[in-house]
């Protein structure tokens, strides 16, 4: 289901000039969002220094803003070409909703407010099991799972998002957070066609899903850039599918573990597994190592509700699953910074919320950029 096409890579991990360069191949589906965000950060300080330069006489220029130089903008240039192409055509748009302004006021939503913080909840490594099977259980009651789809209609997924990263004006660094913006996204079951609203990233009336891949080629789907249709395919034994997650992601992210735990939440966020992919899901889930129940955790809309989560040891940071108290529906997802320090200068602390979404709707509609009676 493309996209939300790119969860963030942790925080504060430097890739290190000696070792051997990365393998070219797509990103998992929760990650090239995050860097196409990351770069459209960067388009935007460049094209407002840019501006400011211009205006301003040159003796008078003031200090040179070098925009967000900060490890997941850096790391963009390791991000595969299927990337760099989203990236490509977002950024016509961007460049375009600049000029107009946003449609939340002017200008766009890039990253300029306070950090996002939040108390870090505790963490029960008891509770994973007990909890993903009442998880489980409610997902797969009557009425609970996802609508049938047919071939001609459109998934439709309205969400809030805002992330968190290091921004640098002159010599002086920050940790910033992305306001709260709205993304709207359609695509048909088979994956051929989509469509993406996004202020601060796509003009008004957004950008395309269709086409190609980066080399020309009729997109093939697969575990982590799934179509609906695909996900039909999945296995629906925990196990089974549990042992394939593991297999395809196998020497991605950091470990098998969390790489598998991240796979799931990305579909659980990103895409519309049927009614028995998603309970299969849960129960695989509950059988990857680390995972935790969290006491407390807020989704990106401040809906508050128990979480299950996992710590990414290299990063430190706890990728949380948000679920609702009493209907155990899910929420959202967030990634917090639990132990040590990342990001340059190791400005992002404990507390710090680095990622954060809410899913608002979630539903089947007969034509694309249709938007629901609940769209946020």
């Amino acid at each position: 289901m493309n996209p939300d096409l790119s969860r963030p890579r942790p925080a504060g991990r430097e890739e290190h000039p000696l070792l051997p360069p990365f393998a070219e191949r797509d990103l998992p589906a929760g990650r090239h969002q995050f860097h196409k965000e990351r770069l459209m950060a960067q388009i935007h300080e460049d094209l407002r220094a840019a501006d400011t330069a211009a205006r301003v006489p040159a003796q008078a220029a003031p200090a040179r803003v070098t925009g967000s130089r900060n490890p997941f903008l850096r790391r963009a240039v390791f991000v595969p070409a299927a990337a760099f192409a989203l990236a490509g055509a977002l950024a016509v748009g961007f460049l375009s909703y600049v000029d107009r302004g946003a449609a939340d006021g002017p200008g766009s939503t890039v990253a300029t407010g306070p950090a996002l913080t939040t108390r870090i909840g505790t963490a029960d490594p008891k509770g994973a099991p007990q909890l993903l099977d009442r998880i489980s259980l409610a997902s797969s009651s009557t009425g609970s799972g996802p609508l049938a789809v047919r071939a001609d209609q459109f998934i439709y997924i309205g969400s809030k998002s805002a992330n968190t990263y290091v921004k640098t004006v002159g010599d002086k660094s920050t940790v910033v957070s992305q306001p709260l913006h709205v993304r709207h996204q359609w695509n048909s079951p088979d994956g051929t066609k989509g469509w993406l609203i996004e202020p601060g990233n796509t003009g008004p009336k957004g950008v395309t899903l269709d086409g190609p891949d980066e080399k020309g080629k009729p997109r093939t789907p697969y575990l982590n850039a799934p179509t609906y249709d695909y996900l039909t395919t999945l296995p629906t034994d925990p196990d089974v599918l549990l042992r394939r997650i593991y297999e395809e992601t196998k020497g991605m992210g950091n470990g098998p573990d969390q790489e598998a735990f991240t796979t799931i939440g990305d579909l659980l966020r990103s895409s519309y597994p049927p009614a028995e992919l998603t309970t299969a899901l849960y129960k695989a889930a509950a059988k990857i190592p680390g995972v935790v129940t969290v006491d407390e955790a807020v989704d990106a809309a401040g809906r508050s509700g128990v979480a299950v989560a996992r710590l990414d040891e290299h990063s430190g940071q706890r990728e949380e699953w948000i679920f609702d108290r009493q209907t155990l529906t899910f929420l959202g997802e967030r990634s917090v910074q639990v132990q040590g320090e990342s990001g340059e200068q190791g400005l992002i602390k404990p507390g710090t919320v680095v990622y954060t979404s809410a899913i608002m709707t979630r539903t089947v509609v007969d034509r694309i950029k249709e938007l629901p009676p609940t769209a946020p």
